[in-house]
């Protein structure tokens, strides 16, 4: 079949949109393209249709877990076979995907960088008839990209395996120093390079300074009572947001990455049936979403970069009709995000101390490499050493882009616990059992709503709290369940850490300093270019974007908060000089005081307006200090 009879026959599309025919002709070509369309762009087609085309399989490295599981299921729903390889299969899970693969009809294998270096998944991706090799988040691969990840500079020893294979790299945003660096990286071989404008036409990016961000919410969602993501920075906030919208008769979903599987597919499903309008979420929710119709996007926190912001930003209108994307912010979401920033900051110092306490956490020597994996316990590792949480996370991210080492984690994944039992059951069951009562209390008064919804508790917290050690607790906790009091149930644990290189401790980081101060500098001056963009009142939105990502030809948008403001000012001023001419129309001077009261706008506004009359010798002021038509 020809690329448009695959389009129309999967996708139900008549015709590619801008770039992507070209892009997929060149693929078709054997040529290695790096293609940076915004999002909402159709960045995914770029690669699947050249790859339904050609015999063979087409594979495709992506950072993220949650991305790759949303892309095989969408084209699972559509017919098209595909498998992801991520560290929740097993090895001889592997064995038979990799056996599908070369004898069955499966034609998209996904799996991580981090998944790339490992010597049997070389082995086994040399066995297979490869027609093409897609890099997603491209802009992951280069040390100026705002997500660089020391893995993804490994991707080229594909080349090495596949040499007669062409790429396409992709992404969503990316500087021009950031798509050659992406061809440089992938040692690609006369790529061909596809840009397509960040400018939007039917987007209108409005920026608002606000106090009461419920007010302003009811006012735009009652206007706007279409498709709606409101993005939002904890996962608290966005069960307790959704929560109220819907106590307010909005129809509102949440999602976070603290979801079970099931309840993130269930929440998904009713904003894309639109059973519920409104979906509130973290910047896990997004990625892959294949929604054309979002008419509205909300931030209520200041993004981490204009990249994330674009990309978030640019989900709504991607029918091409008119859509918002708002920003409110405040002098507390500011700091907010100040705070954000820094902690996001890994000085060399801590990530020495961070790396050493974890070598000595798992009685690693000096000088030993071992293939174990590590189970961690995040919250207790920062209890025993006294370590910020959050800026322990953040170095441990840090040590693995870094290549250090790997962590894959689900520390977020905890144990859930929801009573069954009435009020009058508990109050006899802890008068039979006494010893149960303190546990029965602290899970009430830790966890709200724990009567009425599944609730995933921290037991190590809770063990703290009560007292007890975190083996006793789950087995009281284990009792309550065979007693019917409460519903436990048990996930798998937490997190587990790999270490890649030698235990050298000092030496090891000082090899990754320049490179860690390099990415300091970075999210630096990121912030301080997001910071521009919201506070910014003078230049069009727009404007903006486009100069931040390089673009030369650019012009007002006319829809954005700062071009509507300024034409909101234009008309005020034509009007206030109106107003003057008509006051001293009948030849009588008037001084400043009283034009302003007679003509009813604000004393700022009519001085200005004066002024630039006097300039253009339109007024006159007379020996009494009066003006005087000329």
């Amino acid at each position: 079949m020809t690329a448009k009879e695959i389009l129309k026959k999967y996708w139900n599309y008549d015709s590619f949109r801008d770039t992507q025919e070209e892009i997929i002709q060149a693929v078709l070509n054997q040529k290695n393209v790096v293609a940076l369309l915004p999002t909402g762009g159709g960045k995914s087609l770029c690669y699947q249709i050249p790859a339904m085309v050609n015999k063979g399989v087409c594979i495709v490295v992506s950072p993220l877990i949650a991305l790759m599981q949303d892309q095989v299921l969408n084209l699972k729903k559509r017919g098209i076979k595909a498998v992801a390889i991520t560290s929740k299969l097993t090895e001889s899970e592997i064995v038979i995907a990799f056996d599908n693969m070369q004898f069955g009809s499966i034609k998209f294998l996904y799996l991580s960088p981090e998944k790339l270096q490992s010597e049997f998944i070389q082995q086994k991706i040399k066995q297979l008839d490869v027609n093409l090799v897609a890099v997603d988040e491209a802009h992951c691969i280069s040390e100026w990209g705002h997500d660089f990840r020391v893995s993804y500079l490994k991707i080229a020893l594909l080349k090495e395996l596949l040499p007669n294979v062409n790429f396409i790299a992709l992404t969503a945003t990316a500087t021009d120093l950031v798509v050659k660096n992406i061809a440089e990286n992938l040692q690609l071989e006369n790529p061909i390079f596809f840009k397509k404008s960040f400018y939007r036409d039917n987007l209108a990016y409005q920026i608002y300074q606000a106090e009461d961000f419920n007010y302003q919410l009811k006012r735009m969602l009652t206007k706007v009572n279409q498709p709606t993501i409101i993005y939002v920075n904890s996962r608290r906030q966005t069960k307790s947001l959704s929560d109220y919208l819907n106590t307010q008769n909005f129809r509102s979903s949440f999602y976070n990455g603290g979801m079970t599987n099931e309840q993130k597919e269930q929440s998904y499903l009713k904003w894309m049936q639109e059973k519920t309008t409104i979906m509130v979420a973290t910047n896990a929710f997004g990625m892959g979403i294949d929604k054309e119709n979002v008419k509205l996007i909300i931030h209520l926190n200041i993004p981490n970069s204009i990249e994330n912001y674009m990309q978030e930003a640019g989900r709504a209108g991607r029918n091409g009709k008119k859509s918002f994307a708002v920003l409110l912010y405040n002098k507390g979401t500011i700091y907010d995000f100040e705070k954000r920033i820094d902690q996001n900051l890994v000085s060399v110092p801590f990530l020495k101390e961070v790396y050493k306490k974890l070598n000595q956490f798992f009685k690693i020597a000096l000088g030993e490499l071992t293939e174990k994996k590590y189970i961690l316990n995040l919250q207790e590792f920062c209890n025993l050493y006294k370590f910020n949480f959050l800026k322990t996370y953040n170095a441990i991210l840090l040590l693995e882009k870094e290549g250090v080492l790997l962590y894959e984690q689900n520390f977020y994944l905890k144990n859930a616990v929801t009573f069954i039992s009435t009020n009058e059951t508990i109050a006899a069951y802890t008068n039979k059992k006494p010893k149960s009562k303190e546990t029965i209390t602290s899970l009430l008064r830790s966890y709200g709503g724990i009567f009425e919804n599944q609730t995933y508790i921290d037991e190590y917290a809770l063990s703290q709290k009560i007292g007890v050690s975190k083996s006793k607790l789950v087995a009281q906790l284990i009792q309550l369940h065979q007693d019917k009091i409460i519903q436990y149930q048990r996930q798998k644990n937490s997190s587990a850490i790999q270490f890649l290189v030698m235990r050298e401790d000092d030496r090891t980081i000082n090899s990754i300093t320049k490179s860690v101060t390099k990415r300091n500098a970075l999210k630096i001056a990121k912030k301080d270019a997001i910071l521009n963009f919201v506070t910014n009142k003078t230049i069009c939105r727009n404007i903006l974007l486009l100069q931040y990502f390089n673009e030369t030809k650019f012009k007002n948008c006319k829809i954005c908060d700062v071009c509507l403001d300024k034409k909101k000012q234009q008309t005020n001023t034509q009007l206030i000089q109106q107003k003057i001419e008509l006051l001293l129309a009948n030849k009588t001077p008037l001084d400043a005081k009283e034009i302003v009261h007679l003509s009813g706008f604000k004393q700022s506004e009519v001085l200005k307006v004066l002024q630039f009359m006097l300039e253009n010798n339109q007024l006159k002021i007379n020996h009494s200090n009066a003006y005087e038509k000329k």
